[in-house]
């Protein structure tokens, strides 16, 4: 059985200025997301789910789903504030989405097989795909045997701002014994890259650390340990207004109670995204000179 693609294509950009998903990036009028599709169906994924919401599926099926015909099956499914577990409702005064582990979860009906989990608005590169697919179909059948591709972080910086990204904390025989969201991530004049504390402090990161974007493995199994940490925080946090649930949560509490492993991946890709408006143009030149490479062909699909 073949590996599934989930794309997390439920977020708006806020400091990007739009719904960057849909943006065209590819000297084709290519979006990131027809990357990492093009990439997947060349690892040998077998199928793409998206999880959007419904005020933008129009638009989305007409300009994204629609060019995957006959390339690879596609299924969507639908984040939204109410899909709760039951005896749960939002706060009504609530607007801001549960986070990336709660749209993990809104796929639990539609995937039955192991799947890669990535965000729709970054470009992981080819050789990302590659070692997450092979990883998936070596644990087909198992349970608690995860994967995260790691990504080095001098690879993962915008020129244009300071960036999050989960530090991670990797064993010596290469496993992940702890993810740490860190924020304003950016590489100093001298050449040093730190991060910012949230009192302020500057704090060192060592070239060739090990950072989580968001590309990960699991097993159908995750969705049960997962729905039962998204009670837990409902318990917890249901009632406030902006806390969100988020992936390395279920991933740290499964690694500390020895429920699962998660295998690190390292790749050589170099991440780009648009993070930041400013992003747009570089970003556009990255795609232009992976084209001219001979990376990819000029038009997609």
């Amino acid at each position: 059985m073949k590996p599934t693609l989930y794309i997390l294509a439920a977020g708006m950009g806020s400091r990007y200025g739009g719904l960057k998903q849909l943006d065209s990036l590819g000297p084709g009028g290519e979006t990131i997301m027809d990357y990492s599709v093009y990439d997947a169906i060349r690892a040998g994924f077998g199928k793409i789910v998206f999880v959007i919401r419904h005020d933008f599926e129009d638009d989305f099926r007409k300009k994204i789903l629609s060019k995957y015909e006959g390339k690879i099956d596609v299924e969507v499914v639908f984040q939204e504030l109410s899909k709760l577990p039951e005896g749960y409702t939002p706060n009504k005064e609530r607007t801001k989405p549960w986070g990336t582990g709660h749209a993990v979860l809104m796929a639990k009906e539609v995937i039955r097989e192991p799947f890669g989990v990535i965000n729709a608005d970054d470009y992981y590169g080819a050789e990302s795909f590659s070692v997450l697919a092979d990883f998936l179909r070596s644990v087909e059948g198992q349970k608690g045997k995860y994967a995260m591709v790691g990504f080095r972080i001098e690879n993962t910086l915008s020129e244009n701002g300071g960036v999050s990204r989960g530090i991670c904390e990797v064993s010596s025989d290469g496993f992940l014994t702890g993810v740490t969201e860190r924020h304003e991530i950016q590489r100093r004049a001298d050449g040093t890259i730190v991060y910012v504390d949230t009192d302020g402090s500057e704090h060192v990161v060592p070239e060739g650390t090990n950072v989580s974007m968001n590309m990960w493995g699991f097993t159908p199994d995750y969705f049960d340990y997962s729905q039962e940490e998204f009670i837990k925080f409902l318990d917890a946090h249901g009632d406030e207004l902006k806390s969100e649930f988020y992936i390395p949560t279920v991933v740290n509490n499964l690694i500390n109670s020895g429920e699962a492993t998660l295998a690190v991946m390292e790749t050589p890709s170099k991440w780009f995204g648009v993070t930041f408006a400013a992003d747009h143009d570089a970003t556009v030149a990255q795609f232009k000179d992976l084209v001219d490479k001979g990376v990819y062909p000029p038009k997609l699909f």
